[in-house]
């Protein structure tokens, strides 16, 4: 089997805003991210990092181009197909947590893990010990509104890593937060990440934490460079 859990190739993607106004998000991508590699994507705003991790994470379909994962060609694949793979293989962050104020810190962990038929005693066994790897576990019974926001985006680490996934994709997953948070809350996703053998593609404007990731890769003006 392949090394590699993520290969893109050809992607392009353009947008109508307004005929006959056409927008070339991404021009002919190529992107792959090894097993246990942590890619770097820094882009400036609006050069469709948000875009690309859609498309590799299979929430949006590219104009054309193949996306693999898992050494699974989903390129034209049914939604359902394609939900699968992204339930089984992928775990999302984004620079908001986006947790459900309405349940716990680990109910938002164990949620996801039933959607996937885990018993609920299994899910919450696995939810404590994500939650005491970042340190929150003496939190888990609290709701979002109840912890701070550096708790917040590390219990959204914990819900995105809760099915066990392949790949992992962030969008500015620390760019909502204060430096110093930042930081900490980074550490922690980078000793998570290693820890638990993922692959990651992390969108930054931090170079200074893409630096500490295994490389860099810029988009600008639809096309994909090493940094």
């Amino acid at each position: 089997m392949s090394d590699t859990v993520l290969a893109l190739q050809g992607i392009a993607k353009t947008y109508n805003v307004g005929l006959p106004s056409q927008v070339e998000v991404l021009r002919g991508v190529d992107l792959s991210v090894d097993a246990g590699e942590i890619v770097a994507l820094v882009a400036p705003s609006g050069a469709g990092k948000s875009t690309l991790l859609h498309i590799a994470g299979l929430l949006d379909t590219p104009d054309t181009g193949t996306v693999t994962l898992a050494g699974q060609n989903l390129t034209g694949q049914s939604d359902r197909r394609r939900t699968l793979a992204r339930r089984a293989d992928v775990g999302f962050i984004y620079q908001f947590h986006h947790l459900l104020p309405e349940f716990s810190a680990l109910e938002n962990i164990v949620l996801p893990q039933l959607s996937n038929g885990v018993t609920k005693g299994e899910a919450r066994a696995r939810g404590l010990m994500l939650l005491d790897k970042v340190g929150v576990a003496p939190r888990a019974h609290h709701r979002p509104a109840e912890l701070s926001g550096g708790e917040q985006q590390r219990v959204a680490f914990c819900r995105a890593l809760a099915n066990g996934p392949r790949l992992l994709l962030a969008d500015e997953p620390t760019g909502n937060l204060d430096p110093a948070t930042s930081d900490q809350v980074f550490d922690t996703l980078m000793t998570l990440v290693r820890d638990t053998g993922l692959s990651a593609l992390i969108a930054t404007h931090n170079l200074e934490l893409a630096a500490r990731m295994d490389r860099t890769l810029r988009l600008d003006a639809g096309r994909l460079s090493t940094a």
